[in-house]
């Protein structure tokens, strides 16, 4: 079962989903998913073309960040920051915790948050982000 957790009114973040969870995201104001995960990142991890093709069944645009290894390219971090400004509709980011997702949110910071904000939106979806405090910071 999806597990999402929002972390404002436009941005829910999820662990691994299966496509067939997909469905019905689009009748809950959902208008694009973003993949995280490098595609094959584990065994069992469904192909990202099954993912591409669930969500586009469904209405929904499809964009792939892959980051790995607590990495956040400048680059990733602008793309998914582009994403979220340009979606009019809700937008869901995946990973395998999704934690990669609220920390692409949280560097990307399109709503000119303060780190603390950041930090305390994250934590309320049950994502620990201090260890990017000092990043967020310097992105300022």
């Amino acid at each position: 079962m999806m597990e999402l957790r929002n972390i404002d009114a436009t941005l829910a973040v999820a662990p691994q989903m299966a496509p067939e969870e997909l469905a019905g995201l689009a009748a809950q104001g959902f208008a694009a998913v973003i993949c995280n995960r490098p595609d094959g990142e584990e065994p069992g991890q469904p192909p990202l073309d099954e993912m591409r093709r669930a969500a586009q069944e469904e209405g929904l645009a499809f964009h792939h960040i892959p980051v790995a290894g607590g990495l956040f390219p400048p680059a990733a971090v602008a793309a998914f920051g582009a994403i979220r400004r340009g979606t009019h509709g809700k937008v869901l980011a995946y990973c395998r915790t999704g934690t990669r997702a609220a920390s692409l949110d949280a560097l990307a910071n399109i709503r000119g948050l303060s780190v603390a904000d950041r930090v305390a939106n994250a934590k309320a979806a049950g994502y620990d982000l201090s260890a990017l405090a000092e990043r967020m910071t310097a992105g300022e």
